[in-house]
């Protein structure tokens, strides 16, 4: 029986499987057994029921795969249920409903898509949907709302609901108590009214406390009755003690006032004047470029504690901007300075100063942060106290400024190097000029370049810190500007000159570049600096002379009237440098270069090398005096720029075997004159002891004075 009933279970699991009946002739065709959430397609393949899918698609032929729920709520769904709705994924479908706080226009809270529904806003305020204290007042935000305490009341601290919506209580009368000490009746009266109107006090009643407290203040100050009886030193006290404490009142009772503006007056003529304070946020994101303006007595001041080079890198502002204003609109010189109290997060560092500042309104739409009318008059980690004397836009801005202190070193090495400078290129200049040996377009160009240099440097040492009269340092520097940019282009044309003599090496004639050379040279090396000072001069002249020295001011980057040429005339030397040794170079591996050939062109590479480093790279070792080396490149820069001279003289006259010689001839010519000199002088003597003797022998001299 057992063996029988297990060979009818192949059959009867067919007929659980494929149930007989109309069908029979698809179960036949439908082998293959599909997994849940798809349908049978023939005997090998099955396909996934709408809003399911396979790893490898809608139809599938793997007996081991699945159909997965598709999440068309899910990126990179095109379904969109609406700017207000959200999209519910389902097993095998998805709907939208509206997000909390927003409410279907149909009434459907399902949908298909945005076409279907809309949805908008909910008021739970006005619908009794919120959750708010009943000491607060619901007020409704877009898809929320929010609970404020109602007016002449404020937030309770420490006290929330379990919906943590605040609860609030009835603002109280702030505490004024008579100052400890002081025995007067009319006092005594006023604070006991005082009390009175604290114990009374009601935010409904809030208009008529205000006018109380104007009446008794104005009243006691009208009869002030033993008052006037007190010591001074005591009246005074009081007298401090009444203001500050009618202003803490009037502070915490003004939080239950009324939107509007009321006015209030006592007999004694005693009024209230509405001051407002309007923190916009974000504002400072637009005014914090805005540049500085310093007060000139502030700036003076920051020069005088720094006493060393002061620049300032940036600055930033480390509180909210505030708007200040009063009902009386001439607020430009008030009697008496408002106080203001920043709150900022920033702790100021040693080379980082608070400046309490205000926005002025430029003519054109423009305007800058001044710090005319505005001090700072104490400041701590957290916080800064301002005072101005007049009203407008405040903040309190922090600027970093780059402080180098000067260095005895650094000033002695300057002093030293220039002076050595200036006789080495005087030296120079009267070789270049009374040599007739050398004389030629390239001693031109350096007699340009020696004479400007020594009236840089001259008017350097000299004059530089001159800066008691601001028209006289002003034109020190403009006159040092034009110097030192002649004596760049100077540098510019000897490069240029160094470039075609080595293009020209094997040319005999040289009258083409020599004609070139007489024309440009001039116009060039005077007039091109001419320009670029008369346009800055013009464009800026208040810019030139600075409160520590007579040069260029950093300000809107004027200095680039001078930086700016001075890279630009080193880039082109390079690139004649760079030529130059590559014109050479041929030269030098030519095989068939006479003598005389060979040794000029070892001599322009000397030159041209020379040049680089004494015309170039001593100026650009200024440029690079930031960062950690900063030290090290102002001690290079020093030590080279000053003896600049002294290279010149070195290289293009004691090298020069021309000069050498001529410098021989002119030691001989001395040693001649001198000798010539002593012989005469020592002639002259023996010549006067004969006369001498023979006035002794005889009674008249045989001969007379030489």
């Amino acid at each position: 029986m057992r063996n029988k009933y297990l060979s009818l279970l192949p059959g009867l699991l067919v007929l659980l499987l494929f149930p007989m009946g109309p069908t029979a002739q698809n179960s036949k065709a439908c082998a293959l057994r599909c997994p849940p959430n798809s349908s049978c397609v023939n005997g090998t393949a099955c396909r996934c029921t709408p809003g399911f899918i396979s790893s490898s698609g809608e139809i599938f032929t793997d007996p081991l795969e699945s159909c997965d729920d598709i999440n068309e709520c899910g990126p990179p769904s095109p379904v969109y249920c609406g700017s207000s709705a959200d999209c519910q994924n389902t097993e095998g479908g998805y709907h939208c409903t509206c997000s909390p706080g927003y409410e279907p226009v149909s009434g459907a809270t399902i949908f298909r898509n945005e076409s279907e529904n809309t949805c908008r806003d909910v008021d739970e305020c006005s619908s009794g949907w919120h959750q708010c204290h009943n000491s607060t007042v619901c007020v409704n935000t877009v898809g929320s709302y929010r609970c404020h305490c109602r007016q002449g009341w404020e937030p309770k601290p420490g006290f929330q609901d379990k919906q943590r919506n605040t609860i609030c209580k009835e603002i109280s009368f702030p505490t004024w108590t008579a100052p400890s000490g002081i025995k007067s009746q009319g006092l005594s009266h006023f604070y006991k009214r005082i009390q009175d109107l604290g114990r009374n006090f009601s935010s409904a009643s809030v208009l008529n406390t205000v006018q109380d407290l104007v009446q008794e203040m104005g009243d006691l100050l009208e009869t002030p009755g033993d008052l006037k009886t007190l010591p001074f030193s005591e009246q005074h006290f009081v007298v401090t003690n009444l203001p500050f404490g009618l202003e803490n009142v009037l502070r915490g009772v003004s939080k239950a006032l009324p939107k509007g503006s009321f006015t209030f007056n006592s007999s004694a003529g005693i009024g209230l004047a509405v001051v407002g304070l309007l923190s916009t946020s974000g504002m400072d994101r637009f005014l914090a470029e805005a540049p500085l303006v310093l007060d000139a007595e502030e700036l003076t001041t920051l020069y005088e504690t720094h006493r060393g080079l002061l620049q300032e890198n940036s600055h930033i502002l480390l509180s909210d901007v505030i708007s200040a204003f009063i009902t009386n609109k001439d607020t430009e010189n008030l009697r008496s300075p408002v106080t203001f109290v920043f709150q900022h997060s920033v702790t100021p560092g040693p080379r980082e100063k608070v400046h309490c500042v205000y926005w002025e309104h430029g003519q054109n739409g423009s305007g800058h942060w001044d710090t005319r009318g505005c001090w700072v008059t104490s400041t701590r980690d957290n916080s800064t106290t301002c005072q101005c004397s007049h009203l407008s836009i405040f903040a309190v801005l922090m600027a970093h400024y780059s402080v180098q202190e000067e260095d005895p070193t650094l000033t002695v090495i300057t002093y030293v190097g220039l002076s050595l400078s200036l006789l080495c290129l005087l030296l120079a200049a009267l070789t270049f000029l009374l040599c007739k040996a050398i004389q030629n377009t390239s001693t031109s160009l350096h007699l340009q370049l020696s004479l400007c240099l020594f009236l840089a440097h001259l008017l350097f040492l000299t004059a530089i810190d001159r800066t008691e009269n601001k028209v006289l340092c002003a034109i020190i520097a403009g006159a040092l500007h034009y110097l030192y940019l002649a004596s760049f282009t100077w540098m510019l044309l000897v490069g240029l000159h160094l470039f075609l003599s080595a293009r020209n090496l094997m040319v005999v004639n040289y009258s083409t570049i020599n004609r070139f050379m007489k024309k440009a040279m001039f116009p060039v090396g005077y007039g091109v600096p001419a320009v670029i000072v008369a346009i800055s001069a013009a464009s800026r002249p208040h810019l030139y002379g600075t409160p520590t020295s007579c040069w260029l001011h950093s300000e809107k980057g004027f200095k680039w009237g001078f930086l700016g040429p001075v890279c630009a005339i080193f880039s082109v030397n390079l690139a004649f440098f760079l030529m130059t040794l590559w014109i050479l170079k041929s030269k030098l591996c030519s095989l068939n270069s006479e003598v005389s050939t060979l040794q000029n062109t070892r001599m322009l590479t000397f030159k041209a090398t020379a040049q680089l480093f004494i015309l170039g790279c001593t100026w650009f070792l200024g440029i690079l005096q930031v960062g950690p080396a900063a030290r090290v490149m102002a001690y290079l820069f020093t030590i080279i720029n000053s003896l600049q001279g002294v290279f010149i003289f070195l290289v293009y006259c004691l090298l020069s075997q021309q000069v050498r010689e001529q410098y021989r001839k002119w030691l001989k010519r001395i040693r001649k004159t001198k000798a010539e000199s002593e012989n005469y002088t020592l002639s002259s003597r023996t010549m006067s002891d004969v006369c001498k003797h023979s006035e002794e022998l005889f009674t008249e001299p045989l001969c007379k004075e030489v």
